[in-house]
Parts: C-alpha cells; sequence; structure tokens
C-alpha cells in the first residue's frame, strides 16, 4: 500500500534527457556556447536549458511535456522548434545554424580584404588573407591597416604619429623586437589574424605609446583534429620562402606550431645632395649609396593549450627565432669647390649580422562560471631573450684626383637583451556592469657593445677609437597597476579606468679606453605617474553609435635614443642619443561615429592630443672635422621639445555592394604645432598633412581575385625639413584549384611603379641639403598556398579567450 500512493509521485517526477549538437551551417563548425532552452508553451517561461561544449554538444534533463526549443549564439539565427513532445529520451542530432545575414560584415570573414568590427575602447580588423600581402612581411600587412602607416624606413605610425606601442596577443614580445621594428620586415603576413588599433586605450593596457597601441593578434586555429597549412613564395628581388601551420586540436590539448624560413635579398638607394656656407673646405658634397641587404631567416612558434576542465586552461609557448644577415652599402661621395668637381671616394661597408630570439611563455586562465564566460582571472609569465652580434668592415678608398687608401675601420657590435613579465588580470561581471582590476611588471636589462678600430694611415696599425667605442647597459623596469569599471545602462555605455606605473631607467655608460672619462654618461631615471582613461558609448540605434574616448598616455625614450654614441654608417652623417632625454606625456581625446547599412559600414572620429617634452630629432654641425679629409660632421639628435599639440580627423568606408566587388577606402587628416628650443635655437613648427588609402577587391570571371591597394599621404614639414609626398600601387591576382579550394595561386605586385620614395629638402643656419631614400625597390611575388582538414574561408567569431565589450586583449 504504502509502494501504491508514492507510484503517482515518481511517475510525476521522471525525467527525460535531450541531447544534440550544434553546428555552423557553412562550415559545419562546432559552436560552443549556443544556448538552448525549452520553453513553457502556457507561459513561455524557461524550464531548463543549457549551453553547448567545445564540441558544439548540449544535455538538458526535461519532464514529460510539450514545449518550444530555442537553440541561439551569438550573430546567428535562432532556431525554434515548435511544439516538441518530450515523452523518451531524445537526441536531435545535428542543429544547424545560419549567421545573420545583416552582421556578416562584423563577425563572418566573407572577403579578401581587411573587414572592421568596432569595440568599446578599440577597432578590430580582420587581416585575413590580403592578396597583396601574400608571400609579404607583418610589416606589409599593417602597411594596409586604415589609420596605420609604414614609411620606407619601416617605422610605424598610428595617424601620423610614431609614438606607438605595438604588442603581440596584448603583451610587448620579443616577436617584436622588444621595440625593434626591423623584425616586422622579416616575419611572415600570414602569421596575422587581425590587427587591434586601439586609439583611446583602457586601464589594462600599457600607458606606453602616445599615439596609441597597435595590437597584434597572431593566428591559432581551434578547429577539431589535425589541421594545417603549407605555404612556399618566390619572388623578383629574391623573395623565397616556405612556411608550415600544423595544429592538433582534440578535447583535452590544442597542440599549435608555425614554422618558417625566408631568404631575401632588399635592394635600396639613397641620394644626398649637401651645400655648406662657410663651415667646410668643400662648398658641395654629393652622396651616392646602394644597399645589398640579404638574409635567411628561420622562426618557430609552436605551444600546447591544455584544457584541465571546462573552466580552466594552461598554455605554455615557445618561439624562436634566428637570422643570417649581410648587409653591403657602396657610398660614393663627390666633393666640390668653387662648383668644380675635386676629389671623389667609395665607401664600402660590408656587415654581417647573426641575430638569435628566444621566448617562453605561460598563460592560465580560470573562470568561475559557466553561464558567463567574462568572470574569470588570468596570469601570465613571460620570459625573453635576444642575442645579436655585428661584424663590419669600412674600406673608403679615393678614386679622384688619384687611387689612395682614405679610411680603414673594423666595427663589432654586440647588443644583449633579457626581459620578464608577470601579469594577472581579474574581471568580474555584474549584470550589465563590469569591475577588473591587474597587475604587470615588465623588467628588461640590455647591453650594448661597440668596439670600433681605425687604420692609423701612417703606421698601418689598427688604433681603438676611444670617442664612439664603448659598452652602455641600459635597463627599464615598469611596474603598473590598474582598475576599471564599466557599465551600460539603455543605450548609454562607459568604461572608466585608472593605472599607475612607475618606471626607472638605468643607463651605464662604460668607455673601452681607459682615461676617457669624459664619455661617460650614466643617468638613474625614476618617475611615476597616475594613467585615467575614460570610454564612452552612446547608441542611436542598432547599427549607429557615437563613442567619446580620453586617456594619458607616456612615452619612454627607447635605448637607442638614449645611448650616447654615435653610429657609424657615414663618416660625415651621424646618428647620436642623447642621455639627457627624458618621457614626454600626452593627453589625448577621440570623439567618433559609427553607421552601419546594408551593404556600407562607415566609421569616422576626430581627435587632439597635447604632450608635453615630445620628442624631435634635429641636426646639428657637431664642431668636429674627419680626421682623413676635414669634413664637417652632421649629428642627428633626439630632444625634448616643450610643448606639441595635435589634431586630426579620419574617415573609412567598407562599401561591399555586391558579392564580386568590396571595397576599402579610409582618408585621415592631421595638423600639429609644436614649439621649443635647443641650444638656443628654437625647433617649434607647424606641420599638416594627410594620407588616404583604397583597396578593392573584384572576382574575375573564373572565380579569379584581383586586388588593388593604392596609398597616398600628403606633404609634411617641420622646423628643418620638407618632405614630398608619396603615392603607390600594389596589384594582386588570386585563384584557387581543387574540389574544396585547398590550393590556392596568388601573384602580387607590390610598389608597382617604383615610387615608394622619401624626398626631403633640409635647411640650417650652416648647410642645405636635399636627399632621396628608397628603403626597399618594386617586388613580385608569386604565393603556393595547400590547406589540408581547413576551410578556406574562416569566421572571426568571439573565442572563448574574448573580453567582451569592456575588456582588452
Amino acid at each position: 500500500m504504502i509502494l501504491l500512493a508514492f507510484l503517482p509521485i515518481i511517475g510525476f517526477a521522471q525525467e527525460f534527457e535531450l541531447t544534440g549538437k550544434v553546428i555552423d551551417a557553412s562550415m559545419d563548425f562546432p559552436l560552443e556556447y549556443a544556448s538552448v532552452s525549452a520553453i513553457n508553451i502556457e507561459d513561455g517561461s524557461i524550464v531548463n536549458g543549457g549551453v553547448t561544449n567545445r564540441e558544439g554538444l548540449f544535455s538538458i534533463k526535461l519532464e514529460k511535456g510539450t514545449y518550444d526549443l530555442e537553440i541561439e549564439y551569438i550573430s546567428f539565427e535562432v532556431k525554434y522548434i515548435s511544439n516538441f513532445i518530450m515523452d523518451i529520451d531524445t537526441d536531435l542530432e545535428t542543429i544547424k545554424l545560419e549567421a545573420k545575414a545583416g552582421e556578416l560584415n562584423e563577425v563572418t570573414v566573407v572577403a579578401e580584404t581587411t573587414q572592421v568590427e568596432v569595440r568599446l575602447d578599440k577597432k578590430i580588423y580582420t587581416v585575413g588573407k590580403d592578396l597583396t600581402t601574400a608571400g609579404g612581411t607583418v610589416s606589409d600587412a599593417l602597411g594596409n591597416v586604415p589609420s596605420v602607416t609604414v614609411d620606407i624606413d619601416g617605422a610605424i605610425s598610428l595617424r601620423g604619429n610614431n609614438n606607438v606601442r605595438i604588442l603581440i596577443n596584448g603583451k610587448p614580445s620579443s616577436v617584436a623586437g622588444f621595440g625593434d621594428q626591423d623584425v616586422f620586415q622579416q616575419l611572415p603576413a600570414e602569421a596575422i589574424e587581425s590587427v587591434e588599433v586601439i586609439t583611446s586605450p583602457s586601464a589594462r593596457y600599457d600607458a606606453e605609446g602616445t599615439a596609441g597601441i597597435i595590437n597584434i593578434i597572431l593566428k591559432r586555429e581551434k578547429t577539431l583534429g589535425f589541421n594545417g597549412s603549407i605555404r612556399g613564395t618566390l619572388g623578383d628581388p629574391k623573395n623565397s620562402g616556405a612556411f608550415v601551420d600544423l595544429n592538433l586540436r582534440t578535447e583535452n590539448f590544442n597542440i599549435f606550431t608555425s614554422l618558417g624560413y625566408t631568404d631575401r635579398t632588399r635592394p635600396g638607394n639613397a641620394f644626398f645632395d649637401t651645400e655648406y656656407t662657410g663651415i667646410s673646405n668643400f662648398d658641395r658634397i654629393i652622396e651616392n649609396r646602394e644597399y645589398d641587404r640579404t638574409g635567411q631567416n628561420f622562426n618557430v612558434n609552436a605551444g600546447v593549450e591544455y584544457f584541465i576542465d571546462d573552466m580552466s586552461s594552461v598554455t605554455s609557448s615557445l618561439f624562436t627565432r634566428s637570422g643570417d644577415d649581410r648587409d653591403m652599402t657602396t657610398n660614393t661621395n663627390r666633393r666640390f669647390v668653387n662648383g668644380i668637381e675635386n676629389s671623389t671616394t667609395v665607401r664600402i661597408e660590408d656587415e654581417l649580422e647573426d641575430d638569435k630570439s628566444f621566448q617562453y611563455s605561460m598563460n592560465y586562465e580560470k573562470r568561475f562560471d559557466k553561464e558567463n564566460r567574462d568572470h574569470k582571472l588570468t596570469a601570465d609569465l613571460q620570459y625573453s631573450s635576444s642575442n645579436e652580434t655585428k661584424t663590419g668592415i669600412i674600406n673608403e678608398n679615393q678614386t679622384l684626383p688619384s687611387d689612395s687608401l682614405v679610411a680603414l675601420q673594423d666595427n663589432l657590435e654586440t647588443e644583449k637583451r633579457n626581459s620578464y613579465l608577470i601579469q594577472a588580470d581579474y574581471v568580474k561581471p555584474m549584470g550589465d556592469a563590469q569591475f577588473e582590476v591587474g597587475f604587470r611588471g615588465d623588467y628588461t636589462d640590455q647591453t650594448q657593445g661597440f668596439l670600433v678600430q681605425r687604420q692609423n694611415l701612417e703606421t698601418g696599425n689598427l688604433e681603438t677609437d676611444e670617442f664612439v667605442s664603448s659598452d652602455f647597459d641600459f635597463q627599464q623596469n615598469i611596474t603598473a597597476v590598474y582598475s576599471q569599471y564599466g557599465n551600460k545602462f539603455e543605450q548609454f555605455s562607459f568604461l572608466l579606468g585608472l593605472r599607475y606605473e612607475h618606471t626607472q631607467l638605468i643607463g651605464t655608460t662604460t668607455p673601452l679606453v681607459p682615461g676617457s672619462s669624459d664619455r661617460i654618461f650614466d643617468f638613474d631615471k625614476n618617475f611615476g605617474g597616475f594613467f585615467p582613461t575614460v570610454n564612452l558609448v552612446y547608441e542611436l540605434g542598432e547599427d549607429e553609435n557615437v563613442t567619446l574616448g580620453y586617456n594619458r598616455r607616456i612615452n619612454r625614450p627607447r635605448s637607442w635614443f638614449l645611448n650616447p654614441f654615435p653610429s657609424q654608417s657615414s663618416r660625415i652623417n651621424v646618428f647620436q642619443g642623447n642621455p639627457d632625454l627624458d618621457p614626454s606625456f600626452a593627453n589625448a581625446f577621440d570623439l567618433g561615429y559609427l553607421k552601419r547599412w546594408e551593404n556600407l559600414t562607415l566609421t569616422s572620429s576626430i581627435y587632439f592630443q597635447r604632450e608635453t617634452d615630445a620628442f624631435e630629432r634635429v641636426e646639428r654641425d657637431t664642431g668636429r672635422l674627419t680626421e682623413e679629409d676635414g669634413i664637417p660632421i652632421i649629428e642627428n639628435i633626439p630632444i625634448n621639445l616643450a610643448t606639441e599639440q595635435r589634431y586630426g580627423a579620419e574617415v573609412g568606408v567598407l562599401y561591399n555592394p555586391t558579392k564580386w566587388l568590396r571595397t576599402n577606402l579610409s582618408f585621415n587628416y592631421f595638423r600639429f604645432e609644436s614649439e621649443g628650443e635647443f641650444e638656443g635655437i628654437e625647433y617649434g613648427a607647424t606641420n599638416e598633412s594627410y594620407f588616404g588609402r583604397f583597396s578593392s577587391n573584384v572576382v574575375l570571371p573564373g572565380k579569379i581575385q584581383w586586388q588593388t591597394n593604392a596609398f597616398y599621404r600628403g606633404p609634411r614639414v617641420n622646423a628643418q625639413t620638407e618632405t614630398d609626398p608619396i603615392a603607390s600601387i600594389d596589384l594582386a591576382l588570386s585563384k584557387d584549384f581543387l574540389k574544396d579550394d585547398n590550393l590556392t595561386i596568388s601573384l602580387n605586385v607590390r610598389d608597382l611603379f617604383n615610387s615608394r620614395k622619401r624626398n626631403q629638402f633640409t635647411i640650417t643656419e650652416n648647410f642645405t641639403s636635399n636627399s632621396s631614400f628608397q628603403w626597399r625597390v618594386r617586388q613580385v611575388t608569386a604565393t603556393l598556398v595547400y590547406r589540408f582538414n581547413q576551410q578556406k574561408r574562416e569566421q572571426n567569431r568571439r573565442s572563448n579567450t574574448d573580453d567582451g565589450d569592456f575588456g582588452g586583449s
């Protein structure tokens, strides 16, 4: 009797299991964190629900009854199953979700040109497979990102300002050469997943870089199973390379590796025509330089991500790069007296460079809430080191009026760097609000050795040049803490943050010749400061918003700006660091507007920045003459100006009217006003300039992709120098083969008209100079890519490492 009394209760409480798998309909890609809800058909309340795991699988318990089912994933169409009867354990098998057509421009990479996604504190440009950079370098890829310019020296600027902080996956990295941008001309462009342009950084990011931050996100495949790609390149001038990307993803592990080898030749040239007024035995000197640079580079990026459980993971990765380069510079010097050529010398500099860098990093991530994946703790440890040795022989001979040896010089330059990074970030969502706190310690020790020996023309012996031979040890220690809070009230969102950073810069100079006490420039600089950030967004509509950002930034002088010993690329035109250089500080404001239509996306902003103690490079007569022939030595040195004010506006348009035509247009105008003096000379100036770029991708008959990139930068002026405008065009063609488009062959031409040259005119009290410089001549490259177990077109969905609308990277 007792058992019979409980039977109705047992029958009522019986539950059944509902299972299934949710995938992306276009790619058969499992959708992690897709939500599944069972809804009461009478009152519309949610009875039970769950989310999918990494394989897209879900399982929920339901009592016997009839329900409406909803399966949804961000930026995908919701799947409805009405009047579903649950009376036995049921497997829905595979459920396919379609991407929302109205959000393709934001979520899915469907073109070969750059796409943009706007967040609260940054713009994310998904580089994809930009055809014009196939077989190219990271510098080439950055040169196609709106707001970013890469000049012919390879220097990277943001909105015309080169005081920009460059990060790799959100952290300083030896991949970025500890701030040396030359490395970006060696790493392959195909390694990039996306580029974040952060003109109004939140408090999570370093305060370094008065222009803002460029964060380069490297690729990491997340598809289950074993997959990868193989790439090969050939080019003229020589540009050969082989690259392999491999990835193995299981339920508990994600193992990834990238291997790359390049063998490149990069010819260039320069021209200087300098006229002197009473400070030289010559009234005019013409220099012609020919650069013949060759190099073989090998890099490996490998790691493993271990999923401890559904809520935590640890990632260990290793990056190493080795380079074997040779730079040959031929400098022909023609000297004039009273307009008549008096003598001619030929200077040949043969430099060998052996470069090795290494980086090991470990990341731990712990999530606290299955329903809200943004509630998490992350911790990072990173060790980086670099070792570089340069040996060079400089041989200068006179060819007119007679053949004779002018100078013989033997250089040995060494550089060692070690860096340690410790970082921890905690994020706590609170409804629509989010709180975040973090710590970062970044400590670097760098030693530069420079030994210069010159041949005594009378004795024939090599003698150490005590003026330039030295050891320079540089330490940079940065400790930072931050906190930020963000919230959303209907159409209004805000993110407020405060960061404190303490910096110590220590420099120790040791002349290699005893008794050279006048060449000691030791320093120990300590400074700290608060760096507030404010980011506001007001949504005018679902596809329209206005943003306002404010942040305070710092620009710390790099080691080569502080090293007081001059370079040796020329006997008469040298660069020398300034150990008295202090950091500069800037306050920046940015007002932006975004509007999306069906086929068009408009982004725009106006900005203002005021910087104190801004850096400026000036040329001056050192008062020294070359020992061999009494020619004045002109020095280029960085100084602190009093202030610099920068105004600007930019606009970007993504217009994709049809499936066979996609275009990308951006324009940036800026003006800056600087004031200040150095050694009694006023160096204040007013300068305005602009740059624009246009990119189009056309699908020709036979599914041939044709891409054109055009770039134009207007003229520039500073206190001493006028720079002419630069225009260039890149072209590319690409064709897919095999059943699943797994094989791609492309051909591109960078700088079609060989016009990417810098022409300048400089005027000072003692001399005037016309100059032209071309870092790299026109390049033609063919690339072949083969993929296995990979789809050609990949989606850029939010991954489980994303930080939402409030966080950084």
